[in-house]
């Protein structure tokens, strides 16, 4: 018995993916009334965390209440919480089944996994810094509020992609 071809699967064409995602947004506007995002997800579970280890401060607290409610609220009924889940299950459904999962860290031949994993770090803390600022993740911002032309949305996303490029030009040598 000849064994099944283990080789990736090429990625999908970016227009097509691109308007796929265009309706799922529009699906999210039709059936949730608002549209995709992942910041409040987490903010929801930070919150719902501050309020098991401290229920008082969390329950006093201006920022943790607006998630919490009454305070018996669950992170489970917040349905960016089942969005966030569903994109990472989703997300290693789809490399199984394309043959591109496996366990790695991407880097260039410059820089060794620890310092990799550090800039992604930052990196990462950063744009949620910027969130919580900005009122709304990249995806929040950029799906959502670029589709309903929210201006600041668009200047948010003018100043990711600016960023990105200055910042670029610092850690691309890591790449080359």
């Amino acid at each position: 018995m000849e064994s099944p071809d283990r080789s990736p699967q090429p990625y999908w064409n970016s227009y097509w993916a691109g308007f796929g995602l265009g309706l799922v947004l529009l699906a999210s506007f039709v059936i949730m009334g608002r549209g995709l995002g992942a910041s409040g997800a987490f903010t929801t579970a930070v919150a719902a965390a501050a309020h098991a280890i401290a229920p008082a401060h969390a329950g006093h607290n201006a920022f943790y209440a607006e998630y919490l409610g009454d305070g018996s609220r669950s992170p489970l009924k917040d349905w960016l919480v089942f969005e966030v889940l569903g994109v990472f299950a989703g997300g290693f459904l789809s490399g199984v089944l394309a043959n591109r999962l496996k366990f790695t860290v991407e880097k260039g031949p410059r820089i060794s996994t620890a310092p990799r994993l550090a800039l992604a770090f930052t990196g990462g803390a950063l744009m949620g810094i910027g969130a919580k600022i900005a009122l709304g993740c990249t995806s929040g911002q950029a799906l959502t509020g670029g589709a309903l032309l929210n201006v600041g949305s668009w200047a948010f996303m003018l100043c990711v992609f600016a960023g990105a490029y200055a910042v670029a030009y610092f850690v691309r040598k890591q790449w080359t």
